[in-house]
């Protein structure tokens, strides 16, 4: 299918790995040139060096730390008027309720809360002014359902959900689209983390973590990058612009729900 963005521009955040990187390759697949973030200089520019190679699309590596506003701004001096912007952010450690004080849900709250929405802030006019923009933000699937242990994650990813809800409605009339991709478990090193925490509480193997938490899913394994990528490309394409205020599911049937 022709998405119908060749030759757009788009920053995607944390992209150097990960559910990031699987939607940097989407977008340089369909002919976007990238502006890709990380905090970790060696693999962001390997990674940028592969897209580009591959895809044959312009890929600029801004070594930044996206939850802060000089990281932020360092993006943005790279690209301010991006076509498209895919907002990410690595999640707070899981802990439990008594584990966290005000301090942790303010760092949770500057990375994937406040951050995201600065970012959209700072890119909506120029997309308005054009008549076409796309935003995708990735949350979790604990905006659905949530997660005991993901407390933090919980917290914030709800209020950006919040906010995009209302900002989404209010923006669609220019023909820019904000909507919320929510993973369930994908084959990342937030995966691998997580399974580590399962392994060590309960004194089982990695491997053994891993397949208890698989057979949690109808689907019965853990997501792929290339599937979280496609998704986010096609809402990020000209075939989306009906598709406002969404939160997406993509966790292989995990959250059990009709809405």
């Amino acid at each position: 299918m022709d998405l119908g963005i060749k030759g757009k521009t788009a920053i995607v955040c944390a992209a150097s790995k990960g559910l990031g990187r699987g939607c940097a390759e989407a977008l340089a697949e369909a002919g976007v040139d990238l502006v890709i973030n990380a905090r970790s200089v060696g693999p962001l520019e390997e990674t940028a060096r592969e897209i580009a190679a591959q895809y044959g699309v312009k890929v600029t590596p801004v070594v930044a730390d996206i939850s802060t506003e000089e990281g932020r701004a360092a993006v943005l001096s790279a690209m301010p008027s991006p076509d498209i912007l895919v907002n990410n952010a690595g999640g707070p450690p899981p802990g439990m309720w008594s584990d966290w004080e005000r301090e942790d849900f303010i760092k949770a709250l500057d990375a994937n809360m406040l951050a995201p929405i600065a970012m959209m802030k700072a890119v909506l006019p120029a997309m308005m002014d054009k008549g076409w923009g796309r935003i995708v933000n990735i949350t979790s699937q604990s905006v659905k359902s949530p997660i005991a242990v993901l407390g933090l994650s919980n917290s914030a990813r709800a209020g950006l959900t919040g906010y995009v809800g209302g900002t989404s409605r209010q923006v669609a009339g220019s023909g820019v689209t904000i909507n919320n991709m929510l993973p369930g478990l994908h084959a990342t090193d937030r995966a691998v983390s997580l399974d580590r925490g399962v392994a060590d509480a309960q004194g089982i193997s990695m491997d053994e973590a891993k397949a208890q938490r698989a057979a949690t899913i109808p689907a019965g394994r853990y997501g792929t990058r290339e599937e979280f990528g496609a998704m986010c490309a096609f809402l990020c394409s000209e075939k989306a612009g009906y598709i406002v205020g969404q939160n997406i599911l993509l966790d292989g049937g995990a959250v059990n729900a009709t809405f």
